[in-house]
Parts: C-alpha cells; structure tokens; sequence
C-alpha cells in the first residue's frame, strides 16, 4: 500500500469510528445501554485500526488488531498503559452486550466506556 492509500484508509477509518461513536452516545440517551457498549467498541476498534493503517498494519481479527496496536502504540508510548485496559474493557463489555442473553448493561458501565473511549 503506498503513503496515498494508507493516509486515506486512516482517514476514513476514523471517520468510521467518530460516526460509531456518535450512535453510541445517541443510544445511550435512549437507554440503549447493551447496544451502546456494543457501538462505544466498535468505535474504539476502527479507532485501532486507523492508528494501525498509518503503520500499512492491519489483522482480519479483533484479537490481532488489539495485540498489534498494542505492541506498536502502546508498548511504545505512542499511547498511554491504560489504553491496554480500556481497550480489553470495552472488548469484554461488547462481548457481554452481544452474546450473553442474560447480560444487563448498566448505564454506569456505558457512561464509562463512553468516557473511556
């Protein structure tokens, strides 16, 4: 991929990820608060991945876009430590929101990760 195309590809990454955050927080003013922390990771995913095009770096997988931006933002300090936490926090509140059938979003968890991410 040559410098035109991952700039682009960033860009249009994080724009994915501004319009998945703006869903996010119209869901949860309605109170949709499993669907927000779904959409708030989604957001911080695409986020991920932005950050990974600037590097020409991407995974087919959730847990490979995680580990490698990890491993060349955080590890490195591009971003702080506490970005590993979020980032696994939010995953493990996606997780919840969209697989277990008897998880019951707070809206403390979701005011959270909106904040967070």
């Amino acid at each position: 991929m040559d410098r035109i195309e991952t700039k682009d590809l960033a860009f249009y990454r994080l724009q994915s990820a501004k319009e998945r955050l703006a869903v996010a927080e119209d869901l949860f003013n309605l109170e949709h608060h499993r669907d927000c922390l779904s959409k708030a990771y989604y957001s911080l995913f695409q986020a991920a991945r932005a950050a990974l095009a600037t590097l020409g770096l991407d995974s087919r997988k959730h847990s490979g876009v995680i580990s490698v931006f990890n491993i060349n933002f955080v590890k490195t300090g591009i971003f702080p430590k506490e970005y590993r936490k979020i980032i696994a926090s939010s995953q493990d509140l996606r997780l919840a929101s969209d697989y277990d059938d008897f998880y019951l979003a707070s809206k403390q968890d979701a005011k959270k990760t909106l904040k967070d991410v």
